[in-house]
């Protein structure tokens, strides 16, 4: 039991401790976009159910002795594939969707040793299984789901913050040789010791696929899909960060193995009155303040309800497993159902919706859920009125929350003239009166953050708004050339365009943007690009994999100014980053990060990066209150030339001088850590 015990908790430890790690070394490659933890995710619900299917069907079709010899020889051909480290050759080249790119990585990269990992749980169960009939293996399931925890949150706290991406990936796959080594121990043991009394039992075992098998993967798909879902609305809307993606998935886990650990751990008297709590809070949240809810609120709150509904799919899901004999069946429905949830938020959801409308369809899903499980398998209950009111309680309960969430998103959608969605988000926009003078403005709005703003006046609309003013710290900047010469601008990220507002005949600006559906918004519904007078053109792709591989374009200012909604694009930030900028600037040359956000304090990671490189830097701090169609913004300017700064339109009381923290740690595209400047 121990040596079982023992292998199923390292399978597991390894299977989600590799999940973050992956994510994070492609997170650059794709643009640091929220989706690409979604697809990877994906691929991990996906190469589960493949592990289930082969444990399920080997079991089912193989003698012990022929499963032992097959899994020993998969897991030897797997360490051919070691280290997992993804080669360099699938950066995209090109913009587009990247979605089966990433796929198609992961797959080569660590496809064969996660599916291998994926099979241990319910494998080695059956084998116990088969070799004491009788026994009830569902507590290695909660030992397996703990390995899992560990590892999740082992990651943030103990792995990323001190070994590079390179460390974490050679010594992951140390340890997964180790457990290849454990794993063919215990498959000779089963080989030898197994009678097949036990699997004989399981194969002539015949269950259709009825009613029950349905719940199972429901319940599966309902718990999965929120995870997806409550993700992604944290990433687009923080960042997309190995901890954000931790948390939701650890909460996950959490359920799993407190219900199946023992019955007596889920009771519907708590959970379904909690469900009921959560998600009514999570509604109003949702749409709180134009879905700006702070995040000292919104991660505790959308945690809490996640858990929730966790509690009750998985809850009822161990209320309903069925008897030993027919564990890899119940496996792979639930696998199933994972695999079904998140398609339907990674693939489908950007293709069916304009916006994140399978949040709100999600959140009343689950209650729905749990109001036909209640009708189909109730269970036991202490009388038949209790169960009658409960039945009736969660679809009245479920019906309300569908009306005020339709009633919100409706209300939402009609403030936008155009909305379009695709991996890299969603992208709407505005048309409204400012809020004071009543002058008619248009907002491109990514996630809930304003990427630019236009004045609706023909005569006023070559005017620079948002972050974008005389004052701010992309303002200054390129005026201060501007007092010279005609001066060559390189923009990292395209939004509305609106820093075409400073273009003059003789001028060169060149935009470099990753999603092309904001160079189709900035095109048809702004007018900044076409008004621009000067030479100007717009790159698709990635802008820092574009300028690695241009000579240097000898920008007077560079801007990187590449936020999806809130999250910032770590990979953008990094020391090497900034090497390949300050190639591409003259050596009197600007660059201009832009370092405005809710949640993080970027400016310690910019001034660390100029401190690296020998460079000065300033904080432009503009309020952003000289005109109501002006933003307040936070940029950091860094010059090799300290006496650029000491020109008259960077001495305001507003500016100061920025210098690095003591003892704060570079970022560089082997490590970053934002516990280190959460505000």
């Amino acid at each position: 039991m121990l040596l079982y015990a023992c292998t199923i908790f390292l399978s597991a430890f390894l299977l989600f401790e590799v999940q973050p790690l992956i994510g994070k070394i492609i997170l650059p490659w794709f643009g640091g976009a929220a989706s690409v933890w979604s697809t990877c995710l994906l691929f991990f619900q996906v190469s589960l159910l493949a592990g289930y299917l082969y444990a399920h069907f080997s079991t089912r079709c193989l003698k012990p002795k022929s499963q032992a010899m097959l899994h020993v020889g998969l897991m030897g051909v797997s360490l051919a594939l070691l280290p997992v480290f993804p080669a360099a050759y699938w950066k995209p080249a090109q913009a587009g969707d990247p979605s089966l790119r990433i796929l198609l990585l992961l797959t080569v990269s660590i496809g064969l040793p996660y599916v291998l990992l994926s099979t241990t749980s319910p494998l080695l169960q059956a084998w116990y299984v088969a070799r004491r009939p009788g026994v009830v293996p569902y507590r290695l399931f909660a030992l397996s789901n703990f390995g899992s925890l560990l590892a999740l949150f082992s990651f943030p706290v103990l792995v990323e913050p001190w070994l590079t991406s390179h460390a974490q990936a050679y010594g992951w796959s140390v340890l997964y040789a180790g457990f290849v080594v454990i794993c063919s121990v215990v498959a000779w043991r089963a080989w030898n010791a197994g009678s097949g009394d036990g699997t004989e039992a399981v194969r002539s075992a015949k269950i259709s696929f009825g009613r029950l098998h349905v719940l199972w993967a429901a319940l599966a798909a309902c718990a999965s899909a929120l995870l997806l879902a409550f993700t992604n609305h944290l990433s687009v809307n923080v960042a997309p960060i190995p901890f954000l993606w931790v948390l939701p998935l650890g909460i996950y886990l959490v359920s799993f193995i407190i219900c199946f650990e023992h019955d007596r751990w889920y009771r519907r008297d708590v959970f379904l009155p909690l469900l009921a709590v959560t998600f009514g809070t999570a509604a109003f949240g949702l749409y709180y303040d134009q879905g700006n809810l702070g995040i000292r609120w919104a991660v505790p709150l959308f945690a809490g309800t996640l858990f929730a509904c966790c509690m009750v799919c998985h809850g009822e899901l161990a209320r309903l497993k069925p008897d030993p004999r027919h564990l890899t069946s119940f496996y792979l429905m639930v696998s199933l159902g994972g695999a079904l949830g998140g398609v339907f938020v990674a693939i489908g959801a950007p293709h069916l919706f304009r916006s994140f409308a399978e949040m709100p369809l999600l959140m009343v899903a689950a209650p729905a859920l749990a109001a036909i499980v209640l009708w189909v398998a109730p269970g036991d209950w202490p009388s038949q009125r209790r169960l009658l009111v409960v039945r009736i309680l969660m679809v009245v309960f479920a019906l309300a929350l569908a009306g005020y969430l339709g009633y919100r998103k409706h209300a939402e959608e009609k403030k936008f003239s155009m909305a379009l969605r695709n991996f890299y988000g969603v992208l709407r926009v505005n048309d409204a009166p400012d809020t004071d003078s009543q002058t008619g403005v248009r907002r491109l709005v990514h996630g809930t953050i304003t990427h630019g703003v236009q004045i609706a006046d023909p005569k006023r609309r070559r005017i620079a708004t948002s972050y974008y003013g005389h004052k701010s710290g992309m303002g200054r900047a390129i005026r201060y050339f501007q007092q010279r010469s005609p001066v060559r601008v390189g923009v990292i990220g395209l939004g509305a365009g609106v820093t075409a507002a400073y273009c003059r005949p003789g001028d060169f600006f060149r935009f470099y943007e990753i999603n092309p559906y904001d160079f189709v918004m900035a095109r048809t519904m702004f007018t900044f690009l076409a008004d621009c007078p000067a030479d100007h053109e717009v790159l698709m792709g990635d802008a820092r994999l574009t300028m690695e591989q241009q000579p240097s374009q000898q920008f007077d200012v560079l801007a990187v100014d590449a936020f999806a909604s809130d999250a910032i694009p770590v990979h953008l930030l990094t020391r090497e980053a900034f090497a390949v900028y300050f190639r591409q600037l003259k050596p009197s040359g600007i660059l201009a990060v832009h370092v405005s956000n809710r949640y993080l304090d970027l400016i310690p990671v910019v001034a660390q990066n100029a401190k690296e490189t020998g460079k000065a830097a300033i904080h432009v701090d503009d309020n952003g209150e000289d005109e109501d169609y002006l933003t307040p913004s936070d940029w950091v300017l860094v010059a090799g030339d300290p006496a650029v700064f000491s020109n008259p339109l960077f001495q305001d009381p507003d500016i100061h001088p920025v210098k690095a923290r003591p003892q704060f740690r570079p970022w560089t595209d082997d490590y970053s850590n934002l516990f280190q400047i959460m505000k």
